[in-house]
């Protein structure tokens, strides 16, 4: 594990003038962010998740830090860990931050196995976890299960049902044929949102011709989709992570996979996909999306960019910020660090956030979006549980 904690240099006289003020004035708010740096996940975190701590943090600090019910303002403390994409460091990451860093706060890991992983030890020392980057059938157990947990991003059944809406929506205007090549990566993502859609897919009259699991971090996807095309879809669904959502595509595009309706999950929403496939992008659904007309939607590009020096992606990143607003509004609402009060509030509270309004239900949100598209250089929400703004679906004609 690697400590990175960061408020800015502080020169010789700061210090000194530091040490004249009060002790509530120089108090920080120590927040915990435990995420990968390397390992196979680091690619995805580093354009969903790092970007978004630093606008936020950036952002908190440069007004003034957050207001407690003294009066007094106290900036944050970033602690950062890298987890490798690894559960076991996760783990120790997150029980270093409660026991020797004594965090007042710790966010959420990347990805839903680890999230999972690290569940019950956000749990055993009372830190709320919104799991911004999990998606699972199993948040009514977990929740349960740990008091401190919350959803944000929907569930496995919800995101498999929208693609087949999508898919069952184009077979009936004649769009494409009903028969479906489904591949998906090996971990609790992947395995999960595959078990959820054979047998939705199957309700909704698709015919999956090939079905296939792949390791996560493997360095060769080539036999995947030559597979895949040997089936000769009409349609092709990927539950994949961001290495192989990049490789999948470029593959499709070498193996000539024609399909008129192509789908990846993470990292399709990404920038970089977008500016990688160029034209060939267009028409490509994935997983999420946003309404990019949506004001606060534009000023949170325009901030991200202006802040981090990077574009944020179309999906998890806007979840992720709203997370971060959910709990500087907890933490000011309550007027302190203390964790049950703060947990609490959250559950009891609406809140104000770049995706609209907030309010969990039995710790979750419930209205998300599900489906997106790359349409005229921008990834769309054209599906979700009730979201405002959805685009139609359009045909993707090639590569």
């Amino acid at each position: 594990m690697q400590r990175r904690s960061t408020l800015g240099l502080i020169t010789a006289a700061a210090l000194t003038a530091l040490a004249t003020l009060p002790a509530s004035a120089q108090q920080t708010i120590k927040i915990g962010a435990v995420a990968p740096k390397t390992g196979p996940l680091a690619g995805g975190a580093a354009v969903t998740q790092w970007p978004t701590y630093k606008m936020w943090v950036t952002k908190v600090n440069d007004r003034g830090g957050l207001k407690m019910k003294d009066g007094s303002m106290r900036k944050i403390e970033l602690i950062e860990y890298d987890d490798r994409t690894n559960p076991g460091e996760t783990i120790k990451a997150v029980e270093r931050l409660a026991t020797q860093d004594k965090a007042d706060f710790i966010l959420a890991p990347y990805g839903t196995g680890l999230n999972l992983a690290a569940a019950p030890v956000f749990a055993k020392y009372g830190y709320p976890q919104i799991a911004v980057s999990a998606i699972s059938d199993k948040t009514d157990e977990l929740a349960k299960r740990y008091p401190t947990i919350f959803f944000t991003l929907g569930t496995t059944t919800a995101f498999a049902n929208s693609v087949a809406d999508v898919l069952k929506k184009m077979v009936d205007e004649g769009k494409i044929g009903k028969k479906i090549a489904m591949v998906n990566v090996a971990d609790a993502f992947g395995i999960e949102l595959a078990e959820a859609a054979r047998p939705i897919f199957k309700k909704h009259g698709l015919e999956i011709v090939y079905d296939k699991s792949y390791p996560l971090g493997t360095q060769d996807l080539a036999p995947v989709m030559k597979g895949a095309k040997a089936a000769n879809p009409d349609a092709f669904v990927a539950w994949s992570y961001p290495p192989d959502t990049f490789a999948l595509a470029e593959l499709a595009k070498i193996e000539g996979l024609n399909v008129k309706a192509y789908y990846s999950a993470v990292a399709t929403c990404f920038p970089a996909f977008g500016a990688k496939y160029g034209k060939s992008a267009e028409g490509i659904l994935g997983a999420g999306g946003i309404n990019p007309d949506a004001p606060e939607m534009k000023g949170y590009f325009e901030d991200h960019k202006k802040i981090t020096g990077v574009d944020a992606d179309y999906w998890a990143g806007p979840v992720t910020y709203a997370s971060l607003q959910v709990l500087e509004q907890a933490i000011e609402g309550t007027g302190g660090v203390d964790r049950a009060a703060v947990t609490d509030y959250i559950k009891k509270n609406s809140f104000k956030t770049v995706l609209g309004d907030w309010r969990f239900q039995d710790q979750e949100i419930k209205n998300f979006w599900t489906v997106g598209q790359w349409q005229n250089g921008k990834f769309v929400g054209v599906a979700s549980t009730g979201k405002p703004g959805e685009k139609p679906v359009a045909i993707k004609t090639g590569w």
